[in-house]
């Protein structure tokens, strides 16, 4: 038979059995999809899971959930608490060093800028003291070993490079590994303090990270 606007090979080839077969398939996938669709649908606005057994959390697991983050938030805290010490031996370890350093500088500019930063250090101290006071902690330090490595190395360009114009160079290298140092602490902390939601001490950290 013919269709208008059809050509005559489509129209034969619409009425073969392969595509008879195919049509019937397509027919019997739709329905299979639809019936699919229509059970996904009650599962979806069932009060529980079709064909299983609705999985929920039991208490005890709730309670390790609840353990594990009170035990990650507990390690934060003791790392801050740790670094605090360190950084706060390391401030009063400069303070002492830095009246030698401003002493034994040749250039007064650079003599002036380690007299500055003795006042600076001074006020960072009372910031560290006021965190641990927010703690409740008491304020002490732990050695810490690199900001003593740090200032022997000051000590041992002043014995070496006394007699020299290099050495308000040598000088100036140590004051600024000491400031490298200051920062990475300080910015460390500052990070961790916002993520465990002390802001006051935060807000200090960040006054402290403005003058290095």
């Amino acid at each position: 038979r013919s269709i208008p606007g059809v050509p005559a090979a489509i129209v034969r080839r619409s009425a073969s059995p392969i595509w008879a077969t195919l049509n019937s398939s397509t027919g019997s996938s739709s329905t299979r999809m639809n019936a699919s669709c229509a059970r996904a649908s009650r599962c979806a606005s069932a009060p529980e899971p079709c064909g299983g057994q609705e999985l929920v959390p039991n208490d005890a697991t709730s309670r390790n959930a609840r353990a594990d983050s009170d035990g990650a938030k507990n390690d934060r805290e003791n790392l801050f608490l740790e670094t605090l010490k360190d950084i706060y031996h390391a401030e009063r370890q400069i303070l002492r060093k830095l009246p030698k350093m401003a002493k034994n500088a040749n250039s007064k500019d650079l003599s002036d800028a380690f007299t500055t930063h003795k006042e600076e250090t001074e006020g960072q101290i009372e910031r560290l003291e006021q965190i641990f006071e927010m703690l409740g902690k008491r304020a002490h330090g732990k050695t810490c070993e690199a900001m003593k490595g740090i200032l022997e190395e000051s000590d041992e360009v002043i014995e070496d490079f006394g007699d020299s114009e290099a050495l308000d160079a040598g000088l100036l290298a140590a004051a600024q590994t000491v400031e490298h140092y200051e920062i990475s602490r300080y910015g460390a902390m500052k990070a961790w303090a916002k993520q465990l939601g002390m802001r006051d001490a935060e807000k200090l950290l960040v006054e402290t990270l403005k003058e290095e």
